[in-house]
Formats: structure tokens, C-alpha cells, sequence
């Protein structure tokens, strides 16, 4: 159901980008280059580095699940008439299909410079079986949870519109620096935040926050794999409740676009309570940007691991 309606999400929005002449032939009446972003991380971070210079949207209307997206004609046809394109391949496979068939001039690909890693799915007795399968393989595309990895996507950001926008490209570069710094002044506090906690484990929906959680040696255990969709066995559910016990885990995490139903029926059969934990894969609220919500995780972290 996601899936439909992400795609007539996109139908639509193509349908009034046309009618304004945004995806025309011809550029909006501004002049500014059109950059698209795949997804809400990679459009936030392409805005802070671009800023007045260009106008950038997303593929991904607000609100839907982005793991989920389905690109309608149109669309795919955007893509191809876009001055760039920021996206991250092996994350949305609809995106990396639209991205082979039309071949914009440029198209940048975050995955060539955000060090990706592999899955962390050793949880002892918690084991998943096959609910991993996913696009992505197995590597976690998750890496925007880590600011220091957003820190070192953004010059190469700022040289794809360097290279659409060469009277701009001094601007964008300065504005790079700006927000890498930034972002790793974030990473900082984070790593600070989480240094001292009683607790060590942390009971999500789904596995998004490896990039988040690692350098604090936290340990995730999702209730569904790297893919949000993906259904966990009855098996893995009492593996998990056992391992809460023994970590005397008494939170389980629901996120702002995944219906929280099961996360909140397995908690209460646990007897822990829920807490929000965003995976930032979309803007839930457009009054709280990335910092924002990065800030709010960790907050929930902090209280859920009883940190000092």
C-alpha cells in the first residue's frame, strides 16, 4: 500500500511540476540550475551547500517511506531533464533504474564517498533469517545517521554544482566547509552525549542506526532487518525478548513514518515503553530539520540508555 501511494505521490507532483513548468524544457522563470535529491538527508545537505543558488527537491514526496519509492513516467523523464542529480545507488532501486535508463549530465552518487559499511546482524541468539533481503545487499545505506559521513559527502556535493554552476563554485565551496564542520561538531556532541551510559542495547523497529549507535559500541537489535518491510519470525521476537531481559532493556523504539502498531504490541507485551527514534529517511515534521531531529535522537538515546 506505501508503494501505491508513493507512486501516485510522485504522479502527482509530476503532473504539477509540468503544469508550473519545473520539469519543462525550459528553465523556471529564476534560472536557477534544478538539482534533485533522491531522498529528505541528501536534499537538506545539497539546500546547505547550494542555498540561493539553486533550487532543490526531492524525489521523495514528503511523508513517504523512501525504501518504498516508485517512480512514476514523468518523473523518470525529470530526471533526465534535471541540471543534477544527488542520490545514493543500491538505497532505491527505482532511482538507480531511472538513473541507467535516462543518464542525466550529472548525477552524483553519495555512496562513492560516505564509506559504507557492512550490516551489523550478529546479535547472539537474535537472528533474522532471511528478512535482510533487500536491495542494498548487504551494506547499510543508513550512513546520513552519522554526521561525520554527511561531513565528507558534502564537497563532492559542492563539486557537482561547482560543474553545473561555475560562476557559483566558489560559494558552493565555501558553504561545504561550513556545513561539514558543522556536522562534525554534531558528530561530537553525539559521541560525547552517549560516552557515559548504563546501558548498552537499544530495541528498534528497524535496523537503521548502526552509522548512529557504533562508535559508542551500542548495540541495535530491530524488530524488522535493514528493510523496514521485512517481517520478523516468532523465533528472532523471543530472542529478542530474552535479550532484553538480560539487558534490562525497558524501551522499544517506534520511528515517525513506520506505523507503530507492532513495535507498540511487542512492548507491551514486554512490559517497556516506546519512544521515538527517527531514521531521518524522511522530514516528519517540516518545522525540525536534520540537526533538529538529530538532536531529538539523541535525546531519546540518552534517556532510553539512562546516560550521565
Amino acid at each position: 500500500m506505501r508503494k501505491l501511494v508513493a507512486m501516485f505521490s510522485l504522479a502527482a507532483l509530476a503532473l504539477a511540476a509540468c503544469s508550473s513548468g519545473g520539469s519543462s524544457d525550459t528553465p523556471k522563470a529564476d534560472g536557477k540550475p534544478q538539482v534533485l535529491a533522491s531522498f529528505y538527508p541528501l536534499q537538506y545537505l545539497t539546500e546547505q551547500i547550494g542555498k540561493d543558488h539553486i533550487d532543490v527537491s526531492s524525489l521523495t514526496p514528503k511523508g513517504a517511506e523512501p525504501h518504498d519509492l516508485e517512480l512514476a513516467p514523468a518523473q523518470v523523464s525529470t530526471i533526465g531533464k534535471a541540471d543534477a542529480v544527488i542520490y545514493l545507488s543500491g538505497f532505491q532501486p527505482s532511482v538507480d533504474k531511472a538513473i541507467t535508463e535516462v543518464k542525466p549530465d550529472y548525477a552524483y552518487d553519495a555512496a562513492k564517498d560516505a564509506n559504507l559499511v557492512a550490516a551489523d546482524h550478529d546479535h547472539g541468539d537474535h537472528d533474522h533469517g532471511d528478512d535482510h533481503d533487500h536491495a542494498h545487499g548487504n551494506l547499510d545505506p543508513h550512513f546520513w545517521l552519522d554526521p561525520a559521513r554527511m561531513a565528507d559527502v558534502a564537497p563532492k556535493i559542492a563539486a557537482t554544482l561547482s560543474a553545473i554552476d561555475p560562476d557559483n563554485a566558489a560559494d558552493y565551496e565555501a558553504n561545504a566547509k561550513t556545513v561539514a564542520e558543522s556536522l562534525r561538531e554534531l558528530k561530537d556532541s553525539i559521541s560525547q552525549g552517549l560516552k557515559t551510559c548504563e546501558k548498552d542495547t537499544i530495541v528498534v523497529a528497524h535496523e537503521a542506526y548502526g552509522y548512529l549507535v557504533s562508535d559508542a559500541h551500542i548495540q541495535q537489535v530491530g524488530l524488522s532487518g535493514i528493510d523496514p518491510e521485512s517481517e520478523p519470525s516468532p523465533a528472532t521476537l523471543a530472542a529478542i525478548k530474552k535479550l532484553m531481559a538480560e539487558k534490562h532493556v525497558t524501551t522499544v523504539f517506534t520511528e515517525s513514518l513506520i506505523n507503530p502498531k507492532a513495535a507498540e504490541t511487542f512492548a507491551k507485551e514486554t512490559g517497556a515503553k516506546t519512544a521515538v527514534l527517527d531514521p531521518l529517511e524522511n522530514q516528519a515534521d517540516d518545522s525540525k530539520d536534520y540537526v533538529a531531529v538529530m538532536k531529538e535522537n539523541l535525546e531519546a538515546l540518552r534517556s532510553a540508555l539512562e546516560c550521565n
